[in-house]
C-alpha cells in the first residue's frame, strides 16, 4: 500500500509499526468525500441508528419502518448516521526559534517526527493529510490527498523544511481558516512564542470554521527551568537583538512570566476548545502520539 522506501532521518518504522493500532479520530463532525471512520453531520447508512423522520412523499419505500407504523398507525423512515474520511492539515511552524533545541533534537526535528507519525496514520486508514509550512506567512503548502504515493510528496515538504525568520501565526491562523475548504482535521505543531491572546482569535476563526483544531506546543526543557550557570549571551533566534545577563539575576522574574504566559496559554485554548497538548522536545514522541490517539479516541463520536 505504502510505496515509501526512501529513508527518512524523522521516521522509525518501529514506532510506526506499534501506533498503527491506534486509530486517529476526529473528535468533530466531518465532510469527506467517501466513506471512512469519523462521524458526519449527514444521514447515511452506517449501522448505528439516528432518529426517525416522518415519512414525506418521494422517501425511498424502503426505508419505512414498517414496526413503528404498526404501532402508531403512521409512517415514519429510520435514519441512521453516516460516517466520512477526514482531510487532516498539518501546521508546521517553521520560524527561527523552532531551530532551537538544548540537546541534541531540535523543535523542528520533534515537530517533523509528531507530523510524519500522524501522517502516516491517516493515509493508513484512508483518511486525506497534507502539510503547511508557516513563519511569517504560508511559506510551502501541500493539500491534504489520501493517496498513499502523496505520502513520499508530504515526506519531502517536511524533510526540506527549514527554520527561519520571524513568526506570525496569528495572522497565518486567519488565513487557513479562510483558506482550507471544509471541515478539516487541524493539526498545529509550534512553540508558539507570541502573545496568547493574540492567538485567540485565529483558533475561534477555525473552529468558527468547525475545524477541528489540535495542538502541540513545543517546548525545550531549558526554556521551562532556565537553569543556566554562568553569564550568558541569549539569541533571539527569529532576527530580535540579543541579551547579555546573568541568569541568576533574572531567572526569578524569567520563570514568573513563563508560568504566566503558560497559564493564559492554557486559559485560551480552554475557551476556544482547541485539543491542547504541551510537550517537552525531550519527551519519547511515540509516547506523545500515543497520549494524542488514545485521548482522541476517548472524545470521538460527537455529531
Amino acid at each position: 500500500m505504502f510505496p515509501e522506501r526512501r529513508q527518512r532521518s524523522f521516521l522509525d518504522t518501529r514506532v510506526l509499526s506499534r501506533l498503527s493500532g491506534f486509530p486517529l479520530f476526529a473528535r468533530t463532525p466531518m465532510l469527506g468525500s467517501v466513506s471512512g471512520r469519523h462521524p458526519s453531520p449527514h444521514r447515511g447508512s452506517s449501522v448505528e441508528f439516528a432518529e426517525y423522520r416522518k415519512y414525506v412523499p418521494g422517501d425511498d419505500l424502503r426505508r419505512l419502518d414498517w414496526r413503528a407504523y404498526g404501532r402508531s398507525d403512521r409512517f415514519y423512515v429510520k435514519e441512521f448516521e453516516a460516517d466520512t474520511n477526514l482531510r487532516c492539515c498539518l501546521v508546521l511552524d517553521t520560524s527561527g526559534s523552532m531551530g532551537y533545541g538544548s540537546k541534541e533534537v531540535t523543535k523542528i526535528e520533534y515537530a517533523r517526527r509528531l507530523a510524519g507519525g500522524i501522517a502516516h496514520l491517516a493515509i493508513q486508514q484512508g483518511d486525506a493529510a497534507g502539510v503547511a509550512c508557516v513563519a511569517g506567512g504560508i511559506v510551502r503548502n501541500l493539500p491534504p490527498r489520501r493517496n498513499p504515493a502523496h505520502l513520499s510528496s508530504l515526506y519531502d515538504v517536511l524533510e526540506q523544511a527549514q527554520p527561519k525568520g520571524e513568526t506570525r501565526i496569528d495572522e497565518v491562523l486567519h488565513e487557513l481558516a479562510e483558506t482550507v475548504r471544509q471541515r478539516a482535521f487541524v493539526v498545529i505543531l509550534s512553540d508558539l512564542f507570541i502573545e496568547p491572546r493574540r492567538l485567540a482569535g485565529g483558533f475561534q476563526h477555525l473552529r468558527f470554521r468547525r475545524h477541528d483544531v489540535a495542538v502541540f506546543h513545543l517546548l525545550d526543557p531549558k526554556e521551562l527551568s532556565f537553569d543556566f550557570r554562568r553569564p550568558t549571551r541569549f539569541l533571539d533566534m527569529e532576527g530580535g537583538p540579543a541579551l547579555f545577563a546573568d541568569p541568576s539575576e533574572i531567572a526569578e522574574r524569567y520563570r514568573k512570566a513563563i508560568g504566566g504566559y503558560l497559564d493564559d496559554l492554557k486559559q485560551v485554548m480552554l475557551e476556544s476548545a482547541v485539543d491542547y497538548h504541551r510537550v517537552g522536545i525531550d519527551e519519547d514522541y511515540e509516547q506523545t502520539l500515543m497520549r494524542f490517539l488514545i485521548g482522541r479516541a476517548r472524545g470521538k463520536g460527537a455529531r
